[in-house]
This record gives C-alpha cells, structure tokens and sequence, in this order.
C-alpha cells in the first residue's frame, strides 16, 4: 500500500463548465512553433534585481521553492553599482548559469531636461539625450562587460544600434544580450521587426497584449518575447500569472517577466531601500512559482531552459 495520500481527480475541468453554455475557451491563436535554441519554451526572468544581496536572495528564493530563474534584470543601471559590486553579480550569475541583465544609463528620466518628468513625459524615459549620453552609455557598458557582464536593457534605438555595431567590431565582448526594454515596448508586428533588424537579442513587449496580438508578433519573427506576466503599478499592474500557459504556447520562445503589483518604486535603489528590494525580489519568485503552479494545471508539458542554457547572457568571469 502506498503511503502518499490519494489524489481526486477532477469531476470536472473548466474548459467542459463553459462548454455548457456553447462557448468554446479555447479558441486561442494556433501553438507557436518556435523555441529557444536549447529547445525550450519559456525562461523566467525576475526583474529589479538591483545588487548582489538582491540577486542572493532570489536565487534562495529560487531554491526553496525548486524553481530555476534563468534571467535576473536590473533598472536602476550598471552606472548604479561599483567595480565590486558588478563582479559580485557577475560571480553569482555565473555560479548559478543565469543570465544578468543590467540597465543602460543614464537615461533622460534622471536628465536635467524636464520632459521626461512632465505629464506626457514617460514615453520618453528611457531615451538617450545628447552625444555626450551616448558617450556615458557606451562607457557604461563597457566598464560593466569588463566586470564580466553580458546582458544589458537598452532603451532607446539609436544606442541599440551603435552598441550592436561596436559589437561587431570587436569593440565589446561577442555574445552579448541586448534586451529591448519595456520603455521601448513594440506594439505590432512591423515595429518589432525593426528593432529586431537593429540588432536587438530579446524584446520586451507590453504586458497587456492579446493572446492574438502576441500571436501576429510570432507570425513574423523568432525573436524570443519578454512579457511581464505580473507588471508593477507603473507599468499598468497588470496580474496574468494564470494565463502562463495559454501565453507561452502563442509566444514561445517567451521570457516570463515577474514584477509584482502594489509594490514600491526602487529606482534608483540603494542602502535606504535595501530592505525593499530584497523582499519585493523574493515575492516575485513566489508568484513564479505560483505562476508554474497553474501552468503545470493548465497547460503540461511545456519545456523551461536549464541554467546555462544557450542563448542566455550568463556572466563571463
């Protein structure tokens, strides 16, 4: 006799509930075919991973509850940390095969121009302002990719372009990861080639798109998508975690962004907000978890990279 409890099956699944009523739930745009190289469907990314005690405890976090992060990201920017800090990151990226994605600064939201903090200011956040910007933002990357990094968030397009023709120069390390922030969120199909055609390696696109609309993203590019599952407020608090596996299966090859809604703004974070940052970090790896949970219960069989799996941007010490 087996000593695990019995399971119940099901009397009956939701899909059959609504059924009943002559609707069909899963009328959802066909699978994608796509995957990552390793194979894989989906990754998950925790976002706002703002230093080394951050990034310690997501991978406790991770650990505790069996579940493998393979991109850490970070918003306050490279700028943002010291030499030891960023070799720090890049140790324990490297220990656990996870790739860490750092912000590209400075960025016009912290510029001494007004527009970005005006009412129609967020659209232009993220951008580069001036020749002399473009100079810090190379530099910023450059410091961070000698410290070992090899994932950034980019934000405007013409940096984009220049960091990917520096690139191939030999100017900076081979196989970086240039990550379309959500600043720079495409919202069609035509946009997203674009920014594909720039050079960009992952774009994170708005998390409130359709199932449809991610659809007709995938139907022009294997690009792998970065999708806030969970978004914080400033990004609409948008909470989809159930919806993981109807997601992955129109979008793959996705990256599951965690961020948490009715959560506090970190950047630009540091010591006075340490405590912050490490418990909004270990919450979203709960709803990763979470998120899991309902995708195992929804839609099995679905396939997540390894740490180290190829593709990611993991550190290079």
């Amino acid at each position: 006799m087996s000593s695990q409890p019995e399971t119940k099956g099901r009397a009956v699944d939701g899909s059959l509930a609504v059924r009943r009523f002559g609707i069909d739930p899963e009328a959802v745009p066909a699978p994608s075919p796509h995957r990552f190289p390793d194979g894989a469907n989906f990754r998950i990314e925790i976002p706002s991973v703002e230093g080394p005690e951050a990034l310690r405890a997501v991978v406790t976090a991770a650990d505790e509850s069996h579940l493998v992060v393979n991109r850490v990201s970070q918003g306050s920017g490279a700028m943002m940390l010291t030499n030891a800090e960023l070799r720090e990151m890049a140790a324990i990226g490297a220990d656990n095969g996870l790739e860490v994605s750092l912000f590209v600064g400075p960025r016009d939201e912290w510029d001494l121009g007004a527009s970005a903090r005006s009412a129609d200011g967020p659209a232009f956040a993220g951008r580069i302002r001036g020749a002399r910007q473009l100079r810090y933002a190379f530099e910023d990357v450059q410091r961070a990719s000698e410290q070992g990094i090899r994932g950034f968030l980019v934000a405007d397009p013409g940096l984009l372009e220049m960091l990917v023709d520096a690139e191939r120069r030999a100017e900076l390390p081979a196989e970086m990861v240039w990550k379309v922030s959500a600043y720079l969120a495409p919202t069609n199909p035509v946009t997203f080639l674009q920014l594909e055609r720039l050079g960009a390696s992952t774009i994170n696109v708005p998390s409130d798109m359709t199932l449809g609309q991610l659809a007709e993203i995938r139907s022009v590019s294997e690009l792998p998508i970065d999708l806030y599952v969970e978004s914080p407020d400033g990004a609409g608090g948008v909470v989809r975690g159930h919806e993981v596996g109807e997601l992955v299966r129109a979008a793959a090859p996705l990256y599951t962004k965690f961020g948490l809604r009715n959560s506090r703004a970190l950047y630009p974070s540091g010591l006075h907000l340490a405590g912050d940052v490490v418990a909004i970090a270990r919450e979203k790896v709960h709803r990763a978890a979470l998120a899991l949970e309902w995708a195992e219960r929804l839609a099995p069989g679905l396939v997540q990279s390894a740490p180290g799996a190829k593709g990611l941007g993991v550190p290079v010490l």
